[in-house]
């Protein structure tokens, strides 16, 4: 099976979690227009809870995703958790009204595999994330985003530029350190 029922909840957990922790980090959105004003929300709402899940998870989701589906495919066994103690911290830091929350919402965890293995295995969620950047990027370049997603492409673009940078170094415990770690024992 390619994903389980408990991958599945807590993929969804993480969302509602991501949601929420970023609710009102992102300016107030009209979704009528997909204007965004220059102001942050005094109040929240659902539909902002929605909107920031709809920024935020897709591009951590699909990181983590990345990683499991590049371990399957080279024979190991792979799940993703939420990581629910880091979620509960960026939960309460967010009602202690924190101004900076750094926290690990999700992982994958692998059987054993070959360095080079390990090395793409750590690489593919950041790799999933340039493309979404660029892919963002480029739909905007290229004037192919209705008015009302461009705000949503905008933010999609900016998170995944983050990820991928954050992501890529190679330092314990970004993925780059994996990446690095990994070739250098393939290569040495």
């Amino acid at each position: 099976m390619l994903i389980t029922i408990r991958e599945v909840i807590d993929l969804l957990i993480m969302t509602l979690a991501l949601g929420y922790l970023f609710k009102d980090a992102f300016p107030k959105h009209d979704f009528s227009s997909g204007e965004m004003t220059e102001s942050l929300p005094t109040s929240t709402t659902w539909k902002d809870i929605q909107f920031a899940a709809i920024i935020t998870a897709p591009a951590i989701i699909l990181h983590e995703l990345a990683h499991k589906f590049v371990a399957l495919s080279f024979g190991a066994q792979a799940v993703f958790h939420a990581h629910y103690p880091f979620l509960g911290l960026g939960i309460l830091l967010k009602l202690l009204n924190f101004g900076f929350i750094f926290f690990i919402p999700g992982y994958v965890t692998h059987s054993s595999v070959a360095p080079l293995a390990s090395s793409a295995i750590a690489a593919a969620g950041p790799l999933l994330n340039l493309v979404l950047w660029l892919g963002s990027a480029l739909l905007l370049k290229k004037n192919l985003v209705k008015k009302k997603f461009k705000a949503a492409v905008y933010l999609t673009k900016r998170i995944n530029m983050f990820l991928f940078l954050l992501n890529m170094i190679p330092i314990p415990p970004f993925d780059g350190f994996g990446f690095v770690s990994g070739l250098w024992s393939a290569l040495f």
